[in-house]
């Protein structure tokens, strides 16, 4: 229970000769691929999955991650290598809420709605553990748990930063996701290194029994964060001992402990806090036995000829199929934000300038918690582009992303007569990335003024702006300009990226952008509130005041698509789901996949809740000319309200409206889409309890 890793210290788990039990490695990392363990297909930062809102990409992905972190882990267990980034237990999904843009681990994330975050992660766990019936292939750990979304080290530091929320709040917007995770069935989840309400996570019995465990009927394992048990001591000062720490995080429900490499981790005090009667031996079996229950359904005690995936070697990872996949997912994860009269795609490129530090920045494509960079199955958008363009020019203008030093002599010669221009930018996880915020949205650096330099030597010509980021950046200030006809937002694709863009730019394979994003992109830093208040007024969509840059749910598409025939019923009782159909007809020029969204909106709630809430969504492919029905349901628990502490949720008697288009409603000039809306009536109210 102390061994769960990181560092040669930390973990395995020590062998049980007697028992005839090996070692085992907790600490494995299976975000988007297999991480700090070899060779591995490295898929798209999970904020560019999260943009393609596409589920069944999501379980693919997570598919394919299993696969090769279960062959890798074949090979160690057959060679007797054990330690971290060794097992197959995995410290993903990550889902928590991006509740502030400028939270450095936004990129981990799938956004800031969570619904979304809930059905993604739901076929991340599924995708992830398999589906036989007496074995699962790697399990999945949802993480962080939970109210945690920044601050990291700006103004104060995760280790000791205490988030004040409410119980509302906490019940609607932290909490969702989480539940989602437990009902797909995930072994695992991680306790956070913040405090809630005065009280650490991973001592938090609310949290970890009383929630977790008694409402949600978990039976599966916690881990603490790296070193979190041991921040209770050292940074939140909650206690001042390991006796008086590990008994609360036992008794509360932290199974397993992920110390910082410790010699004398906080868990070794558990004899001595049994013997002064502060845990009893009983709670420490009932701890231990869902760790290895997880060992048994993993299959380490089976004969390997019983368990179909141990069967799996090496010749899985980087296969042709695991590559496909991670092109097809970077393709789905580009948002185009901007193509004033359908610049994009061009037929060619003849004579071309790619400018910025992004350009041929390899590493940083990657972005955190990537698999091994594999120089030869990547290529960087200037090396993409050099395979298509017969006159290229280039010039990075700086060394890096943080752009502290900038060369506008080099930007002013590349960009000089040519006939069209891509300029990239960005930020990586040198700016932002875990324990390290931003301080603001703005462009890194000197990235601004290289944009505008860029603009203004190229006299002109066309400059399409590519952006290699996770949280939003301030770019209203060319937003409006006509020399930039088009902007497109690719958050980290990784491998994929240099042959996914120009298949984009190029319609390439029939290539066409569909993904929207999964953040609200502020127009201004004034209307995003102070990131240590963890109150949800002005935050995320379904509270935001104002009007944003650009909303969340939105994307351009190549072709344009057209809503109708919306049918729903009148009226339901309480407690029932809904179902409806809407039609959507291609009546552009090109096939393409069309990202539908169904919001609702309470109209008379007695409590406070969101202004609109994302309640379904999927992809939909439509040929030219043609009209797909697609049906959609609303479940009764999105239509729930949390009432208090004690009553838990209601679903009240009342009207409520429902919107079908490919984008969220009320947002001005996005898709050209005129957005359905139908009312219908909830008959009676009912209670439902706590979930």
């Amino acid at each position: 229970m102390s061994k769960g890793g990181a560092g040669p210290i930390a973990g395995p788990a020590p062998a049980i000769p007697r028992l005839g039990i090996g070692p085992y490695s907790w600490n494995t990392e299976c975000l988007r691929g297999d991480v700090s363990s070899g060779n591995a297909t490295a898929f798209p930062q999970a904020i560019g999955l999260a943009a393609s809102f596409s589920p069944d990409l999501i379980y693919r992905v997570a598919e394919a991650t299993s696969i090769e972190v279960r062959a890798k882990y074949n090979d160690y267990n057959r060679r007797k290598i054990y330690g971290d980034h060794k097992g197959v237990s995995c410290f993903s999904p990550v889902i928590n809420i991006v509740r502030d843009p400028r939270w450095g681990r936004t990129q981990e994330t799938y956004g800031e709605d969570p619904y979304l975050s809930g059905v993604l992660a739901s076929h991340f766990v599924k995708g992830l553990q398999g589906n036989n019936t007496r074995y699962i292939r790697a399990n999945a750990g949802c993480k962080h748990f939970d109210v945690h979304g920044g601050p990291e080290n700006i103004p104060v530091s995760r280790f000791s930063f205490n988030a004040q929320v409410s119980d509302r709040d906490w019940r609607t917007t932290f909490l969702p996701q989480f539940k989602a995770c437990v009902k797909a069935g995930t072994y695992n989840l991680m306790c956070s290194y913040n405090r809630i309400n005065g009280v650490p996570s991973c001592a938090n019995k609310k949290l970890l029994t009383d929630i977790l465990r008694n409402e949600w009927n978990f039976t599966g394992y916690i881990i603490s964060d790296q070193e979190a048990i041991e921040n209770i001591i050292k940074t939140h000062h909650y206690f001042n001992n390991s006796v008086d720490t590990v008994a609360a995080c036992v008794n509360a429900g932290c199974n397993l402990e992920l110390s910082s490499n410790e010699v004398d981790p906080v868990y070794f005090a558990m004899e001595e806090a049994i013997q002064q009667g502060k845990l009893t031996e009983d709670m420490v079996r009932s701890r231990v036995k869902p760790l290895f229950y997880t060992r048994m359904r993993l299959g380490e005690f089976d004969p390997p000829s019983m368990n179909p995936y141990t069967k799996l070697d090496l010749s899985v990872v980087q296969s042709k199929a695991h590559q496909a996949l991670a092109l097809e997912a970077a393709l789905k994860s580009f948002v185009l934000l901007k193509n004033d009269g359908q610049f994009l795609p061009r037929k060619s490129f003849n004579s071309v300038a790619v400018v910025g530090p992004m350009a041929n920045n390899i590493q940083q494509l990657f972005g955190d918690y990537s698999p091994d960079v594999n120089p030869a199955l990547t290529k960087t958008p200037l090396q993409a582009f050099q395979q298509v363009t017969p006159n290229l020019q280039y010039g990075a203008g700086c060394q890096d992303n943080r752009c502290k030093q900038y060369s506008s002599t080099e930007i002013q010669q590349a960009v000089k007569g040519v006939e069209e221009v891509y300029v990239f930018l960005g930020t990586g996880q040198e700016i932002e990335s875990e324990g390290n915020d931003r301080p603001n949205l703005e462009l890194p650096g000197m990235q601004k003024q290289l944009l505008l330099d860029t603009i203004y030597y190229a006299n002109g010509t066309p400059v399409v702006v590519v952006l290699f980021n996770a949280g939003p950046l301030n770019i209203s200030f060319i937003d409006k300009i006509t020399q930039v006809p088009a902007i497109i937002a690719c958050f980290f694709p990784a491998q994929a990226t240099g042959d996914a863009l120009i298949d984009i730019l190029l319609n390439r394979n029939g290539a066409v952008p569909s993904a929207r994003l999964p953040i609200t992109w502020p127009m201004t830093i004034d209307q995003v509130p102070p990131i240590t208040n963890y109150t949800m007024v002005g935050r995320t969509y379904r509270y935001f005041n104002g009007v944003p840059l650009y909303p969340f749910g939105y994307g351009l598409s190549y072709t344009r698509f057209d809503y109708s025939n919306l049918k729903i019923p009148t009226s339901i009782m309480a407690g029932m789901d809904l179902t409806g159909s809407v039609d959507i007809s291609n009546i552009g020029g090109m096939a393409a996949e069309e990202v539908y969204q169904i919001y609702i909106r309470w109209m008379q709630p007695s409590v406070t809740v969101p202004h609109i809430q994302l309640a379904d969504f999927n992809r939909v492919a439509i040929g030219v000319g043609q009209t797909v029905t697609v049906n959609f349901t609303v479940k009764a628990e999105s239509m729930a309200v949390w009432i208090d502490a004690n009553r838990g949720w209601v679903i009240e008697q009342g009207y409520m409206s429902l919107y079908a288009g490919g984008i969220q409603p009320f947002q001005k000039g996005a898709n050209g889409y005129q957005e359905l809306v139908a009312t219908f009536l909830i008959k009676q109210s009912r209670f439902i309890g706590k979930y």
